[in-house]
């Protein structure tokens, strides 16, 4: 047997959530008031409850018949008398004549249903308890014997059987035939038992049992079933079992799919830890697994121990098997320690720590490969992150990763959002937030991964460091006060380098009503270079101080109207916003992290074109949009939106970044969007960028979604932008039949005729488990296609054998959710 294989089972498995399962109980028998007296004949008869009397030390026991229908008067009202053994004087009913143990005795009417938890005759006070039968005896306030339709009651226990004893000293009862008991949500059935009721301690032979729990942590409320059987079960307390020669399924108790064969079983609920000792897992009827002692955690709590084998197949790594220790090591803290081995690469050991406290959280992982049997040399990463308030405003943070290489992600990793990776961001910052400001400082850089097989791309400047500082407020009239600079340093090897400094206060006056509002704003930018490395002829200092003004007002229209038979409020809203920045030659000035924005109607309303300081544009222009939406005159969403936007230019923009050629135009590109509920099921986003002056399309984008339900997703979307994209992107979660679902991704782009991702796979909800099988494949950053198989088998309640495609899927599928997690959990869907 594989070591790894055996090696799972040999510590602590993750508990997954187990499917709900109805717990069957014992309803409660009602009986005649007329305890142990005689009734008229033909006496209607008026069902009622047992009468409770206040517990003793030992607890009184109540017991009540159904008496036989002779003619003989009621008897008289109880007298008051104490109870004995009680600190104060209670009333309760006069004990009925002493009769022979085997006087005949009616059997109730109609066959009782078995006593279910929570369903008792009557409220009862805690500690008192109840019994009731067709035949009753023995001594007083010594032993209590009751045989026929017994049903005894506790707090919240509740006994039936053929035949029950009750031990008054010792607070025990000892019952036989068709034995059921029934705490809370647990259900434990067989022929003897006998159980101290005070603290739940006790046995019973030959059970069948079902216990239920409500998950706590992230998943509360959902609830977790375990059914099996046992040549003995004890009761050790509250929320304590042991049993032996048992089973353990999460499976329904007819015919479970899995079990747990175990000699030995721990269940403590109380710790949520589940310990079996000559454990073997047993699915499908076939043996999987054996191992000498393995434990596992309940209802979803972290615990120390092996978790499952991650098993895959990739293309450039071969087989790849992981077998990850987990660390319970405190509530706030915990680790992981995951050995690999790739049959390509060789063995690789990873880890990572995580730490949480009440003033700081962070993360810190590694791995390390001491030996690439493909590169021939030692590879490894690392990466920390950490954040901590360090007084009351102030905190601080670092953020550090690294590579021993630059092919490391493309080679060793296996989803492609990690091999896309191309800067490692290496930052550390202090930051305090005040009243009405804000100061922040940061030290930053990057290690760029620069692939021998792709273009080379520029690396970022560092920053060394990076100061912020602003401030907020409101001046006279309402006026909006702010105040943005920063001082940073750029370094880059070989390159132009220097501190710039930039300070921008303004001041806006907004002045609005329900249908129209108008925001007049003016501010002056400043900014100051000094520089080293400049090019021959170009001053060490420069300075740059520009106003800039703008206007932004609106309208806002509406009407109610219907849609689709619903109430709905439609809206008109057109926007205007000029913008008047003048101009300045910035030529001689150095890009340090400065590049052209994004168009779209975010940046169509900014007051620059630039994202970054070392460029400002000239503007003299305006925006013109018009926007509407049909608002769900009961819910207040939007059901439908759309807008669009252009902008026109009184004087043609000219600053731009070197080697790019002014837009030399009066008007830009026009923007139009669309995005809207059509049905409670299907959702359409659409985005067009049309060039009017070339009669060119520059981008489009469609989208859809379709979820009719849980299990039932369909996503399309193409995209476009002109030399740039040109790519379809479909994925889909769907029923086949039967039990079995389907997965899958198709992201194919036209622009470079390849496939950039695929995903397919199947997966089969065997109701207490869930069989996935999942074949990946995409493009890394080195145009090479990495191609993984996922295999695996989820144990509702246990644990997951083989390789995860959870995460993928979630990833890749849209609206994905878990067949077997229900519907009501607040993550189901979740991305």
């Amino acid at each position: 047997m594989p070591v790894f294989l055996l090696g799972w089972l040999c510590a602590g498995l993750a508990a997954l959530p187990a499917q709900e399962a109805a717990a069957a109980g014992l309803a409660p028998l009602r009986v005649d008031p007329a305890l142990l007296g005689e009734a008229p004949r033909g006496a209607p008869r008026t069902p009622a409850a047992p009468a409770p009397i206040q517990p003793a030390e030992p607890p009184a026991l109540r017991a009540a018949t159904v008496p036989k229908p002779v003619a003989a008067p009621r008897p008289a009202a109880p007298a008051p008398r104490s109870v004995p053994g009680s600190a104060t004087e209670t009333p309760a009913p006069a004990p009925p004549a002493r009769r022979p143990a085997n006087a005949p005795i009616a059997t109730p009417a109609a066959k009782p249903s078995p006593p279910a938890q929570g369903l008792l005759p009557e409220p009862v006070p805690p500690g008192v308890t109840q019994l009731s039968a067709s035949k009753l005896g023995g001594t007083t306030d010594k032993v209590t014997e009751a045989e026929g339709e017994v049903r005894l009651w506790r707090d919240d226990s509740a006994i039936a059987a053929d035949r029950l004893r009750y031990l008054h000293d010792e607070d025990t009862v000892e019952a036989s035939g068709n034995v059921t008991i029934t705490q809370k949500h647990d259900v434990v059935s067989g022929p003897e038992m006998r159980l101290r009721l005070t603290d739940r301690v006790g046995h019973i032979d030959q059970p069948r049992y079902s216990i239920q729990r409500a998950a706590r942590g992230t998943q509360a409320g959902r609830p977790v079933t375990a059914s099996g059987t046992a040549d003995r079960l004890e009761f050790r307390g509250e929320d304590r079992y042991r049993l032996a020669n048992a089973t353990y399924s999460t499976c329904g108790p007819d015919r479970p799919d899995w079990v747990l064969a175990v000699r030995d079983l721990d269940l403590d609920f109380e710790k949520e830890v589940g310990t079996a000792r000559g454990a073997k897992v047993v699915f499908k009827d076939v043996p999987l697994f054996y191992a000498p002692w393995m434990d596992f955690a309940l209802n979803n709590r972290r615990k120390t121990g092996i978790l499952p084998p991650t098993l895959g197949n990739s293309s450039r790594t071969g087989i790849d098997v992981s077998l990850p220790f987990y660390w319970n090591i405190a509530p706030n803290l915990d680790a992981t320690i995951a050995p690999r081995i790739m049959t390509r690469r060789g063995a690789q050991l990873g880890g990572e720590f995580r730490y949480l406290e009440p003033t700081y959280v962070g993360a810190a992982q590694i791995e390390w490969l001491p030996n690439d049997n493909v590169t021939d040399r030692r590879r490894s990463f690392y990466s920390w992150q950490h954040a901590q308030s360090l007084a009351p405003g102030l905190s601080g943070t670092i953020n550090v990763a690294g590579v021993s290489d630059d092919t490391y992600f493309s080679d060793l990793s296996t989803h492609i959002a990690v091999t896309s990776q191309r800067n490692l961001l290496r930052q550390g910052s202090l930051s305090y937030e005040g009243e009405g400001w804000n100061s922040a400082v940061y030290v930053q850089r990057y290690q760029t991964l620069q692939d021998p097989s792709l273009p080379r791309i520029e690396v970022p400047y560092d920053r060394l460091p990076w100061i912020t500082l602003n401030a907020w407020g409101t001046g006279p009239r309402r006026a909006a006060l702010g105040f943005t600079s920063e001082l940073v340093n750029f370094r880059r090897a070989g390159q132009t380098e220097g501190q710039r400094v930039v300070a921008y206060p303004q001041v806006s006056l907004p002045m609005s009503t329900a249908a129209a509002y108008v925001t007049p704003k003016i501010g002056l930018n400043f900014s100051r270079y000094q520089l080293t490395g400049q090019p021959a002829g170009t001053p060490a200092q420069l300075t740059r101080t520009l106003p800039i003004a703008s206007v932004d007002s609106g309208l806002n229209f509406e009407r109610d109207t219907d849609w689709d038979g619903h109430a709905v409020t439609q809206t008109l809203e057109p926007r205007l916003f000029y913008l008047y920045v003048p101009f300045r030659d910035q030529s001689l000035y150095p890009v340090f992290d400065t590049a052209e924005a994004d168009f779209n109607f975010t940046q169509i309303f900014s007051e620059n074109t630039f994202v970054g300081k070392d460029r400002i544009a000239d503007a003299n222009h305006v925006t013109a949009a018009l926007s509407s939406r049909l608002i769900n005159a009961a819910s207040g969403a939007d059901v439908i939106r759309a807008m669009v936007g252009q902008r026109f230019y009184f004087r043609t923009p000219t600053v731009t970044l070197p080697g790019v050629a002014p837009p030399g135009r009066r008007s830009s590109d026009l923007l139009a969007a669309a995005s809207g509920r059509i049905t409670p099921a299907l959702s359409v986003e659409a985005a067009w960028q049309y060039n009017p002056q070339e009669n060119r399309n520059e981008r489009f984008n469609l989208s859809g979604r379709y979820l009719p339900e849980f299990g039932r997703v369909l996503n399309a979307s193409y995209r476009y932008q002109s030399g740039v994209v040109r790519e379809i992107d479909t994925s889909a979660q769907w029923p086949l039949g039967g039990r079995w679902s389907g997965v899958g991704r198709y992201n194919y782009s036209f622009q470079d005729n390849r496939l950039v991702e695929a995903i397919g796979g199947l997966e089969y909800d065997g109701g207490c488990w869930v069989l996935r099988t999942v074949l990946h494949r995409f493009a890394t950053a080195t145009q090479t296609a990495n191609t993984a198989l996922f295999v695996q088998l989820e144990l509702n309640g246990l644990s997951r054998i083989g390789s995860n495609p959870l995460a993928l899927l979630k990833r890749s599928i849209s609206g994905y959710g878990r067949i077997n997690q229900p519907v009501a959990d607040p993550v189901f869907g979740a991305p």
